[in-house]
């Protein structure tokens, strides 16, 4: 049930995080937002610019048109003068990205009627006088200029704008009326298309309150008007322009569109709806896809000037050929400083408006619209929910580098996808809530990873801190993974050690000083076990037993074990020493090593349990610890250790033994200490021993009798010798029976 639990903790945790998004993805945090839309710019930054197709021209009024033709306003006469050129040229359709709402400041008419006036006035009657002020007023009337050429080009879209707040200035009365009678009078027809119906009034688009438009002459002459408003996002960057705007029970289109709707020889203008809003504006055979608020994103080619600029001056000054605007849609608007209007796009931070228009119309003309539709959006929800289920599943699972490295490559593996269906399939689909998603779901995660660590550490900690050297404990908690709890059959070494004769001593001692002898010697012991990386199993009273090899991997468990007895030795020695000093009697030990498969884990109840190992190879090396007072040594070790360390200790042959409770013989050795090896004659002692050894095997008892002999004049009071010759002296009076192997049966614990 707790194992349970802890793997669908991650789960819960990534689905939360996932409603959360989504949650905060249906309500549009203006961070998030702002955030969203930025990386709308750098998809663009990281797809390049574009080629347009060639159908649009831009006449731009620049600096060198203010440096040759004067300051700006210029006599509409020029304006007029520009028309005539390009219906010369037969340019398609002619928009003009300025608004003309007051008379030419450098019209002559009113000063000309004002002459009229005076000489009415004092009863002037001559005609040729009153021919010569007409001619005058017809040369001086720039509006009437202006109006009459865009009336006989007949492909001028005049360009106006609106303002969406009440406090804004309104344009004359006069300018307003014959607009708004315009539009009565050339009402687009709009339609809704078959698959819904919605009133244009519960429509969420932008609505204007007010606006600014051109002058009447002008306004009844182009017969197409055109807002060029381009609304910036909350960043101030425009990425979008709305397709069709609410005013007074009207329908108004951008200058772009009524541009394109010349160009494609009027075609038909429909509306789908969605619950939201605009869904989609059809120009003839042409979808436009919509956010729902009637807006279009803009596909942007590039930087300024991707589109092709011609000066106005060179035109006027007939500079460039006029063929260059043949069958073309030409823009006409400002680019230079202080009197156009700047734009922030996603490729530049100073951008003319014009030119916003002129992307528009390219991506219309091209059909390569940025999608940002219902679907997309449904795409985005199964994103962040795929996200979040694929890290919240694999993270669990993954250790801290894995988890960074993981979680790395899905970041910059979803950048990628993003960046290619922008690029290749021009979808907008959302990149800052996915990746919120997968961020939020790692560290939380991470936290709890961390919690869970830290609490699994204390436990560890808390587990073996009294039975494993500290820095084995250390070594643990870094990693955990080395720890297997539970019961695991593995090749171990364990050592049993006990005070010789305890009981005895202990009756000569008062509680106080057993307690202290037993002290020291324990904690001496015990630093030994840890600094060979033993683990301490248990205290047994004065005994003492421990294992090598677990709970961390110790390749070289034999070796440890054999220094650890070594070194107990050693330790003993230095205790007997002070003991003496303090008058308290000497202590003598046996230690017991095996070598063998063994079940290593915490063992006993969930409540109570210990740490330990269990096994026919345990209770081998506690029959060995006893058998030292059986031969009179200090270490024995089995021959599963032997055979494993041999080349690095020096061992004596002791027997082949088998103990109580094992039915397979076993050679055992002592491993000896510096103190243990004669100090003359060594050699010899060992090879006379070899040779009463072998004998004894062989039945030889008188032979054997006298190689032992030998070796005692070069050890007198070595034990296991004395125990040697003193079974060859009984064998000789009684021989074993036939079929004897030579093995001792030890009876006893």
């Amino acid at each position: 049930m707790k194992r349970s639990s802890k793997n669908l903790t991650p789960l819960l945790i990534s689905t939360g995080v996932i409603t959360i998004t989504i949650a905060l993805y249906f309500l549009k945090l203006p961070f998030l937002e702002f955030m969203e839309l930025k990386t709308y710019d750098l998809r663009f930054i990281s797809r390049g610019p574009l080629k347009p197709r060639g159908e649009i021209a831009l006449i731009v009024i620049d600096e060198k048109s203010l440096d040759e033709l004067g300051r700006w306003p210029w006599p509409r006469s020029l304006l007029a003068e520009l028309i005539d050129k390009l219906k010369g040229c037969k340019a398609k359709v002619i928009g003009f990205d300025i608004v003309l709402a007051e008379p030419d400041q450098h019209s002559e008419l009113q000063t000309i009627t004002s002459i009229r006036k005076e000489a009415e006035k004092h009863t002037i009657t001559s005609k040729a006088f009153y021919d010569a002020l007409d001619t005058k007023a017809l040369q001086g009337d720039t509006d009437g200029t202006l109006a009459r050429a865009i009336e006989e080009a007949g492909n001028v879209v005049c360009g106006y704008f609106y303002h969406t707040g009440p406090e804004e200035i309104t344009s004359l009365s006069s300018n307003l009326t014959t607009f708004e009678q315009q539009l009565s009078k050339f009402e687009y027809p709009f339609t809704t298309l078959p698959s819904r119906s919605k009133k244009l009034e519960d429509c969420k688009m932008t609505e204007a309150l007010s606006l600014e438009v051109n002058l009447p002459p002008f306004t009844s002459a182009s017969k197409l008007s055109g807002y060029f408003n381009s609304i910036p996002d909350s960043d101030g960057t425009v990425r979008t322009i709305d397709l069709v705007t609410r005013y007074r029970g009207h329908c108004l289109l951008p200058l772009s569109l009524q541009l394109l709707r010349h160009y494609l020889d009027y075609p038909q203008i429909e509306l789908k709806f969605h619950e939201s809003g605009v869904e989609k504006v059809r120009l003839g055979t042409i979808d436009i896809p919509c956010n729902f608020e009637g807006r279009m994103f803009i596909n942007y080619r590039g930087g300024q000037k991707t589109f092709t600029h011609y000066s106005f001056t060179d035109i006027i000054h007939n500079r460039i050929p006029l063929h260059e605007f043949t069958d073309k849609i030409v823009l006409v608007g400002a680019t230079a400083t202080g009197i156009y209007d700047i734009r922030v796009t996603p490729f530049e931070k100073v951008f003319p408006g014009v030119e916003v228009h002129a992307n528009m119309i390219d991506t219309i003309l091209q059909g390569d619209f940025l999608l940002r539709s219902q679907w997309v959006r449904l795409l985005d929800i199964v994103i962040i929910i795929a996200i979040g289920l694929f890290a919240g599943l694999l993270l669990p699972h993954l250790k801290a580098r894995g988890g960074i490295l993981f979680s790395a490559a899905l970041f910059a593996s979803y950048v990628f996808m993003v960046n290619a269906l922008f690029s290749y399939q021009r979808l907008l689909v959302s990149t800052i809530y996915p990746l919120s998603t997968l961020l939020v779901t790692y560290i939380a995660l991470t936290a709890y990873h961390y919690l869970i660590e830290e609490k699994e550490k204390r436990r560890i900690r808390a587990t073996f801190q009294h039975y494993l050297a500290p820095p084995v404990v250390e070594e643990i908690l870094k990693d955990p993974d080395k720890l297997k709890l539970g019961g695991e059959e593995k090749e171990l070494t364990v050592l049993f050690s006990d005070i010789r004769e305890f009981t005895s001593i202990s009756e000569k001692l008062s509680p106080g000083q057993i307690e202290q002898l037993l002290n020291e010697y324990l904690t001496a012991m015990t630093s030994v076990v840890f600094n060979y990386g033993g683990t301490l199993d248990k205290y047994m009273g004065d005994a003492l037993m421990a294992f090598f090899g677990a709970p961390l991997d110790q390749p070289d468990h034999h070796q440890r074990a054999c220094l650890t007895a070594l070194g107990m030795m050693e330790e003993l020695k230095a205790l007997k020493q002070k003991w003496q000093e303090r008058g308290l009697p000497p202590l003598e030990c046996g230690i017991g090593i095996n070598s063998g498969l063994m079940v290593v884990g915490n063992m006993g109840s969930a409540s109570l349990f210990d740490y330990t190992v269990i096994g026919d190879n345990v209770n081998l090396g506690s029959r060995l610890e006893g058998l030292n007072k059986v031969y009179g040594t200090s270490i024995i070790v089995s021959e599963f250790t032997y055979h494993k360390v041999k080349a690095d200790f020096t061992f004596r042959e002791l027997d082949l033994v088998q103990v109580k409770g094992k039915e397979q013989a076993v050679t055992i050795y002592e491993l000896l200490c510096k103190e243990d090896l004669p100090s003359k004659g060594g050699e010899l002692f060992f090879t006379h021993y070899q040779q009463g050894l072998i004998r004894y095997r062989n039945r030889e008892w008188i032979r054997a009798i006298e190689a032992f002999s030998n070796a005692l004049t070069y050890s007198p009071t070595d034990v296991t010798t004395r125990l040697y010759r003193a079974r060859c002296e009984a064998y000789k009076k009684t021989p074993p029976p036939d079929g004897w192997d030579g093995v001792y049966h030890a009876i006893e614990k």
